[in-house]
């Protein structure tokens, strides 16, 4: 015995697909909202740990471009 449901047939008629562009959209939107979930897993402020990383990379940066040799002592060959 067979089940025969009309009403599944026309199922794809009442329900509208989103464009590719707006399904690429939403997937993009929610695959940056579980990287900034992952990423403050487990700590309070993770705006806080960001602020931190960035002002480290700073001084780096500072150190880095700083001329060498600065302050050093000078030898002369005479």
């Amino acid at each position: 015995m067979g089940l025969c449901l009309p009403c599944l047939g026309g199922q794809s008629d009442d329900y509208d697909q989103p464009s590719p562009e707006t399904k690429r959209r939403q997937q993009a939107a929610a695959a940056e909202q579980r990287q900034k979930a992952t990423e403050g897993r487990g700590l309070k402020d993770p705006e806080n740990v960001k602020r931190k990383q960035q002002k480290r990379e700073e001084a780096e940066r500072k150190a880095n471009s700083q001329p060498q040799g600065e302050g050093g002592l000078k030898w002369q060959m005479g």
